[in-house]
């Protein structure tokens, strides 16, 4: 295990089956990645007071930060940090303490605070921000500082889910045949 992904207080990150982890980024403590995710160059994921659990064909891209919310007196219990599967994560994105559903797209920039929950089928706009504790309802776009609900999602976004997951795990397994 490199020093980029690494083990802290005894949890080492699992790593499922085809995952690519770019040689810039890093993986630290209680961290699990499913099947065929790819996370890019200059990204953090740290899971040293919490876990975090990343599901299948979901794509972390570069320069964002995955974190978590530790418990204490002022947060019993604490947060994780959730991601569910096919869910795309944009360039420097922050994603703190929340629990985001499956087939959700997370713009550049955007940033999600704690204990928020992201349902499944969302799309999150660039540089938007969710205040902690909210909810966005599945099959709706939301976007703004803090992010309000614009209008439903049509079928072709709702299509794109997938698309967008699978262009990601051909791309990241380009990137693990050039190793």
């Amino acid at each position: 295990m490199s020093t980029r992904v690494r083990s802290f207080k005894g949890m080492q990150p699992k790593l499922a089956n085809g995952v690519f982890v770019d040689a810039s980024a890093t993986v630290i403590g209680d961290v699990e990645l499913g099947e065929d995710c790819s996370v890019w160059p200059n990204t953090v994921i740290r899971g040293d007071m919490h876990r975090i659990r990343i599901g299948k064909r979901c794509s972390i891209q570069d320069t964002s930060v995955l974190h978590i919310t530790h418990a204490s007196d002022y947060n019993p219990g604490g947060y994780p940090l959730i991601l569910g599967d096919e869910v795309t994560v944009g360039h420097m994105a922050m994603l703190h303490g929340c629990t985001i559903g499956n087939q959700v797209l997370i713009g550049m920039q955007a940033m999600v605070m704690d204990g928020v929950v992201i349902e499944d089928q969302v799309v999150l706009g660039a540089g938007s921000l969710v205040p902690p504790g909210k909810t966005l309802k599945s099959g709706h776009l939301y976007v703004g500082r803090p992010a309000k609900m614009v209008r439903e999602l049509t079928q072709k976004e709702l299509n794109y889910f997938s698309y967008t997951a699978g262009n990601y795990v051909k791309l990241k397994n380009e990137h693990l045949a050039e190793l």
